[in-house]
């Protein structure tokens, strides 16, 4: 399907994400080496697990800190596999692989396309409404409102986007008049 507008949204999730991310590895570097001290059977799955979890660890946050998008999936992914052997907990293996498979969506940016027919939000589940579900839809000073018909609202933040096709006024303007088409 071919959009007239996209707007993009600003994420405003990738810092929570990302602390959970570390919380959950430190966790299981802090649990994994506590099973390695005291275990009578030492396993070098705990060993490889650990160094594996901390390099990636470093790597992340050196990455980040030279301010570029970061993902703990490989962490989350190959703690998960040590949990499997761990002999308490194991079940939070599935929620590390949920965790790690989830991650790249809760960090993509949100997209709303909109149509003559349509306005599309491209979430994990996309959501489609028709024009007659909206009283308005504005782009302000960088700050998306969708207003709907059952006294919904949601107004977020766009995307500082350098190469916008449009300017506000026309996206308003084109919204305006798809509103206005509906009414008739």
């Amino acid at each position: 399907m071919v959009y007239k507008y996209v707007v993009t949204l600003r994420n405003q999730h990738s810092r929570s994400i990302n602390i959970l991310g570390i919380l959950l590895s430190l966790f299981s570097v802090l649990l994994f080496t506590r099973e390695m001290l005291i275990s009578h059977t030492p396993s070098l799955a705990y060993f490889f697990g650990v160094i594996f979890i901390v390099g990636v660890l470093a790597w992340n946050i050196f990455q980040s800190s030279k301010g570029k998008k970061v993902y703990y999936s490989r962490a989350l992914l190959i703690a998960a596999l040590v949990w499997m052997k761990m002999p308490y907990f194991q079940w939070l293996l599935f929620i590390y692989i949920a965790l790690a498979f989830l991650e790249y969506q809760a960090k993509h940016a949100l997209e709303i396309g909109f149509t003559d027919a349509e306005v599309v939000i491209n979430s994990l589940f996309k959501r489609r409404y028709q024009w007659k579900q909206f009283n308005n839809i504005v782009l302000k000073d960088g700050l998306l409102t969708l207003d709907f018909a059952n006294n919904r609202i949601l107004q977020r933040e766009v995307e500082d986007d350098e190469e916008d096709d449009a300017d506000e006024d026309e996206f308003n303007d084109y919204c305006r008049q798809q509103l206005a088409d509906v009414k008739i």
